[in-house]
């Protein structure tokens, strides 16, 4: 891996002293996550890449409905998410939601070749709203399910965090999705641009969506949040 660093990057400006084109690390409960430029996450005692709203198939989707959308949009997300496997070499992969975009077509038979390339990694999806496949469907691919969260010693994952799960009242923290998180940073005047971001609260987190094929919600930090934006391929804390 690559050496740990604390860079202390001021965002006030669109001049940064240092940008990180490498993965830079985040310490939860003494337990250590790589946050990658690909939009992913690299738990290392757990060896498991973590990944979020991946929305495979969501460009099949459009087409059907009329829209024109190239299919290399799909295959560099599968393409991507098969390099940071090659480098990260997980032994397990967690996907917290929305791994597919609507119901099955032509694009989820290239997934099925892909996750074939990929037999000595475990994959599990905790389901999210748009991931509607039947079980059987997951079961054929050797994907495990979850249905609502997925619990690993002191963490949770699960889709969606919601109010009644971040208050705190355990010791578990939370990783989740959904909500595709972004951040804004302000320049020197009232220019300002907006980032996918990595977001973590005091009691969850949530993860940028790993497809280049969504929008962002604009996060807001408080006292205690830690937000790293994702720029022009690297990482860099806000």
């Amino acid at each position: 891996m690559p050496q740990r660093s604390a860079p202390n990057i001021s965002t006030r400006s669109f001049v940064y002293s240092t940008i990180m084109s490498t993965p830079i690390h985040h310490i939860i409960h003494n337990n250590t996550f790589w946050l990658s430029p690909q939009r992913c996450l690299y738990w290392e005692e757990a060896q498991a890449l973590i990944v979020s709203d991946l929305h495979l198939g969501k460009t099949g989707h459009f087409r059907r409905q009329g829209i024109a959308v190239p299919q290399a949009v799909y295959k560099e997300d599968l393409q991507c998410l098969f390099s940071q496997i090659q480098y990260y070499k997980p032994k397990q992969l967690i996907i917290v939601g929305d791994l597919f975009h609507s119901k099955e077509n032509r694009e989820l038979d290239l997934f099925i070749r892909w996750r074939n390339d990929i037999p000595q990694v475990d994959v599990h999806l905790v389901k999210g709203n748009h991931d509607i496949l039947k079980n059987e469907w997951y079961s054929n691919a050797n994907i495990g399910i979850s249905q609502e969260q997925l619990c690993i010693d002191q963490f949770i994952f699960t889709h969606e965090a919601t109010a009644a799960n971040c208050t705190g009242n355990n010791q578990s923290y939370i990783f989740s999705g959904h909500i595709h998180p972004g951040v804004s940073i302000h320049g020197l005047g009232r220019q300002s641009l907006t980032f996918p971001c990595y977001f973590f609260g005091e009691w969850y987190a949530v993860l940028p969506a790993f497809s280049k094929f969504t929008g962002v919600k604009v996060m807001h930090k408080s006292k205690g949040d830690h937000v790293f934006a994702i720029v022009n391929q690297s990482v860099m804390k806000v």
